[in-house]
């Protein structure tokens, strides 16, 4: 099988790339400057392909020979489409890092598509969405019973370029939730609650985290929310940000906003990597039960290398699945992220009552 990582000269993309090579693999890189590109292939010992996404005839002549692309060039609001269509034409399996809610959504809305082309379709394979993915998956697969879905998360470490950018984008764009199955927008920061870890409290607000649209794809739960830790003055601060709405959605305003990324957003270095973890909630409520689990992860972009080369293995290893949209957890199943390096169930405990 061949395959490529696209966006390889990106921040997280280069990292993926060089764990490749390390753990014997060969793929393609591309992107969309020839400089960067080249480079790093020469770099690696590796090919290299050269194609924007603009043209439909370009993105199929890049993917010319390919079984399957890790794309990894965001934001993936504007990447993730053409990208797609290239390999629904070429019929090339798609994974790719993404945890925008709007990606999911397009993705899913192709599942026939996909059927019809022979290929999979699995957005979000990296730290969004793969650890809290699973988690939702193992909850409701012990709790069949439940009706209602919260899932948080403490992130260390910083933004990448890329991260950086979808955030502002994020901002605006309110929030997301789910009630009764339906995705509902709410404000930045609708609601918030507190969280424990090592017996400490942790403040959280509700963000639009892919989760919001792919918990519900994997296991039905009808209402979902989404919360990241955060200092109350920050909340406070991105509460007041719904004030300016319309103005942060303005193009000009994102353009400065994303200017000001490149200029100063470079991404954790190694050595934050390592000494920087994530930690997840996940709580189920029905019938007037409720459970609650527990996770430790590896910092993000460290779990989102092995998470998305741990994917691209299982192809390369197996036969594909049959064709269509899958979330990570129906695609590898629930227990895929305890697999994975540095991922443990907190305490010991997979259930733990509340």
């Amino acid at each position: 099988m061949q395959w490529m990582i696209y966006g390889a000269n990106g921040y997280t993309g280069r990292l993926i790339a060089a764990e490749a090579v390390k753990r014997g693999l060969q793929p393609i890189l591309a992107g969309r400057s020839e400089a960067a590109v080249r480079a790093l292939a020469e770099e690696l010992g590796l090919r290299w392909r050269q194609f924007t996404l603009d043209l439909p005839s370009a993105v199929e002549e890049g993917l010319r020979g390919v079984d399957l692309v890790l794309h990894c060039a965001g934001p993936f609001s504007a990447t993730s489409a053409p990208m797609l269509e290239g390999c629904l034409a070429t019929r090339t399996h798609y994974l790719d890092i993404t945890g925008e809610i709007d990606v999911f959504a397009h993705c899913h809305a192709q599942h026939a598509r996909a059927q019809a082309a022979g290929i999979v379709v699995t957005p979000g394979v990296g730290f969004d969405v793969v650890p809290s993915d699973c988690l939702a998956a193992q909850l409701h697969r012990d709790c069949p019973w439940a009706t209602s879905l919260v899932l948080g998360f403490d992130a260390g470490g910083g933004f990448s370029p890329g991260t950086a950018k979808t955030s502002v984008e994020g901002l605006g764009s309110g929030g997301r939730v789910r009630e009764n199955g339906a995705l509902r927008r709410v404000p930045l920061a609708w609601k918030t609650r507190t969280f424990t870890r090592d017996g400490a409290d942790r403040m959280a607000m509700t963000i639009p985290w892919g989760d919001v649209y792919t918990a519900y794809v994997s296991t039905g739960i009808p209402d979902i929310e989404v919360y990241t830790t955060a200092p109350p003055k920050t909340i406070a601060r991105v509460r007041r940000l719904r004030l300016l709405g319309p103005l942060l959605r303005a193009k000009a305003v994102q353009g400065w906003l994303k200017r000001r990324v490149e200029r100063s957003v470079k991404g954790p270095d190694a050595q934050t990597r390592d000494a920087t973890q994530a930690y997840f909630w996940g709580e189920v409520r029905g019938n007037g039960r409720a459970q609650v689990r527990r996770m430790l992860t590896p910092n993000g972009y460290a779990l989102t290398v092995t998470a998305s080369l741990g994917i691209v293995q299982c192809f390369l290893d197996n036969p594909a699945p049959a064709g269509g949209y899958y979330t990570p957890s129906q695609l590898m199943g629930p227990d895929y992220v305890l697999e994975l390096p540095g991922v443990a169930i907190d305490g010991g405990a997979a259930i733990a009552s509340q």
